[in-house]
């Protein structure tokens, strides 16, 4: 019997299937592609998904493979403005890299840490008891585990087995997406692109690296089944139908299609099996959001599915899961819609997106929308306390190295700049570090495994009631020290 087996092999379940594995957890991955998909569907990583990949030692990996857009940050519904200023973030840049990049390089990092990862195997069934689930497959294994994590995309079968409603609204408009091959000279192309582009905010094309070229079109229906790539004829027809000219694209390497439809899990868990990623949730493609959203699902799940596979985990933890990141999803939702919305080029949109363009000269609302969009702004009730106590905490420099450097092994941590505060009975699960940084304001804070701040203070008392809450009850055995002090 496995730990957890993971439905989808896409960024979320690599990431989730990383986060367990991190704790020791035996994780199966079932990806039912035989080989992995070489189709664009992301473009890039926000600034809270870069922070996670440094939480955890990949950003360099990443780096090494994209390429970054400081203005990127600034950019709502395609309106260019200015990057907000004074971020709260070291990484004030959207990381541009395309989604089989990443999910090459999360793969990589799953495998390196010990979860099995079969492909060419799909889920057919799901059926769960007090003890566990057993996952049928298509060629008729059957499988068990102690708990299923549905990563399997918007049609997720997990989510219909288990019979989650998945309100919302249906696609109305559609876009295809290609990586191709022009004819067109450059300056040409980008001529007929700008002068589309002032009546058509849904358009655009533009190099894509290694000679190749992105181009995104509004589709002239909406399919009916959106994974089914177009044909180069139909993206060709659309590209003729807005440009005026195909721009003599030829050899795609990939062709997609996505749509405006939004929805939401009305549960992520039913017992023994959780949602995460597009399986909880579906929405517009504008700011980038969906494959980062995933990805913060999976930091958000990993350690506190971890905590109850391995018998530490406090009463409603793992609930804790949906109450924190399904306003965040619901959140996105509207972000998107707002960002669809301002794209239309009916009247009534134009005139909200002039007065919208006319507001983000303000700094404030373009700090406001830029915290929205790349979720560095993201805040969880823990109940009353100091702004911080909530929101994750960016790296900050410390007496020796920075923060970030000190989550790698995905523990709790206690960063204690009194160095009167002790974590013992909970050293099995929390480092405490001894340090100082003139960027923290606050004597000592407890760092979730997902970086958020969990408790502010200096007094040792209060904090011995607060451990509990996130890490369970204290250890009999509290060998191994996990004390480090700068």
């Amino acid at each position: 019997m496995f730990d957890v087996i993971i439905s989808g092999g896409g960024p979320t379940g690599m990431m989730l299937a990383s986060e367990l594995r991190l704790h020791d957890v035996d994780v199966l991955v079932l990806e039912k592609d035989a080989e992995p998909s070489e189709t664009v569907r992301s473009l890039g990583l926000h600034p809270r998904s870069i922070e996670i990949m440094d939480q955890r030692g990949l950003l360099d990996r990443f780096l090494a493979h994209g390429q970054q857009y400081p203005g990127g940050v600034g950019r709502f519904a395609a309106i260019d403005k200015p990057r907000p200023a004074n971020l709260d973030t070291a990484h004030g840049y959207v990381l541009g890299i395309p989604q089989p990049v990443t999910d090459r390089l999360l793969a990589e990092r799953a495998g390196e840490l010990g979860a099995q990862i079969r492909r060419g195997s799909e889920v057919t069934g799901v059926e769960q008891d007090g003890d566990g689930v057993s996952v049928g497959l298509a060629d008729g294994t059957r499988l068990r585990s102690r708990w299923l994590v549905g990563c399997d995309g918007g049609r997720s079968l997990v989510r219909k087995l288990l019979g989650i409603g998945f309100p919302g609204e249906p696609a109305n408009t559609e876009w295809l997406l290609g990586e191709v091959e022009v004819t067109a000279p450059p300056d040409e192309l980008a001529e007929v692109a700008d002068e589309v582009r002032k009546t058509h905010k849904g358009f655009g094309i533009g190099p894509a690296g290694n000679g190749l070229y992105r181009a995104v079109v509004p589709a002239a229906t909406v399919a009916e089944d959106s994974s089914v790539p177009p044909t180069l004829a139909e993206f060709r027809t659309q590209l003729r139908a807005y440009a005026g000219t195909d721009f003599g694209v030829h050899s795609p390497r990939s062709l997609s299609r996505f749509s405006d439809a939004t929805r939401i899990a009305e549960r992520y868990r039913v017992d023994r099996v959780l949602l995460a990623g597009d399986a909880a949730h579906v929405h517009p493609p504008l700011g980038g959001q969906g494959l980062n959203l995933g990805i913060q699902d999976a930091f958000n799940l990993g350690w506190k599915l971890a905590a109850e596979v391995n018998g530490w985990a406090p009463g409603g933890l793992l609930d804790t899961y949906y109450a924190e990141r399904h306003p965040v999803a619901e959140d996105v939702l509207t972000i998107t819609r707002a960002q669809s919305e301002l794209l239309s080029p009916e009247p009534g949109p134009q005139a909200v997106r002039r007065l919208l363009t006319a507001l983000m000269d303000f700094e404030d609302v373009r700090r406001f929308l830029a915290e929205k969009v790349t979720a560095i702004g993201v805040r969880y009730d823990f109940g009353e306390g100091p702004e911080l106590l909530g929101r994750r905490l960016r790296d900050i420099p410390l007496s020796r190295g920075s923060l970030y450097e000190l989550t790698r092994e995905g523990r709790g941590l206690l960063l204690d700049q009194t160095g009167e505060l002790s974590v013992a009975g909970w050293q099995d699960r929390i480092d405490h570090v001894v340090d100082v940084s003139g960027e923290l304001d606050a004597p000592a804070v407890l760092l979730r495994p997902d970086g958020h701040v969990a408790w502010i203070g200096d007094d040792q008392k209060d904090l011995l009631h607060h451990l509990p809450t996130w890490f369970g009850a204290a250890s009999a055995d509290v060998g191994g020290v996990h004390d480090r002090h700068g």
